[in-house]
């Protein structure tokens, strides 16, 4: 995978208009991952520098829901570690978080249980978002579940991406950490690249507006 372009910290503040104590402080407050603060030479000596495109979308989040939310609960929303709480498919569905279909596919898959964690339910919210790409058929959502189901908790919590390669008709998922390098043979094509991160944060701002 390609790095994120590089901005430095000066360049962001001048960007932005935030200012440096704004920027420690949401660090302090997890609002902004350590690991996004990358230290390099320069010729200048030691200066902080930022993947550009993650940190700008991140500070426009930031900013336009500071006004609903504290900074303790966009931090939640930010984290990448699943919420605590039980939800029904009827809600699911309420809420405009998965289709009838998906629901019902996802809910058959796993053995149409009463109430279905933030983890879970971020298995259905995956399946969901992968088939509106219309690069997964419905047959294909069973080895996503059940990739998702068998792997992701083994990842304790740390970021992962899900993805679909493919290579003369055959289709694999596999999951890997965040920030991996990947290399593939000749005439692989990924088909999905799903940033699981990302996923839990877009699922908890959906759910949190309700």
């Amino acid at each position: 995978m390609m790095d994120d372009e590089l901005i430095s910290k000066k360049e962001l503040l001048e960007l932005t208009g935030i200012s440096y104590g704004q920027l420690y402080r949401w660090k302090r407050k997890n609002l902004v991952p350590e690991d996004w603060f990358i230290r390099k030479s320069a010729f200048t000596g030691q200066e902080t520098f930022f993947p550009k495109q993650r940190m700008l979308a991140r500070i426009d989040k930031i900013i336009n829901m500071k006004d609903d939310l504290s900074l303790d609960e966009l931090a939640e929303v930010f984290s990448p570690t699943p919420a605590g709480l039980a939800i029904s498919v009827q809600q699911l569905l309420e809420q405009n978080i998965v289709s009838d279909v998906t629901a019902d596919f996802a809910d058959e898959q796993m053995s149409r249980l009463p109430l279905y964690t933030f983890e879970q339910t971020m298995y259905f919210y995956i399946l969901d978002q992968s088939l509106l790409t219309g690069e997964m058929s419905l047959d294909e959502g069973k080895n996503l579940l059940r990739t998702l189901t068998e792997h992701y908790p083994k990842f304790e919590g740390k970021p992962c991406d899900l993805y679909l390669i493919r290579k003369m008709g055959v289709s694999t998922f596999f999951l890997m950490a965040s920030e991996s390098e990947l290399y593939m043979e000749s005439g692989v094509r990924v088909a999905l690249h799903i940033p699981i991160a990302k996923c839990i944060e877009e699922l908890k701002l959906k759910l949190s507006s309700y």
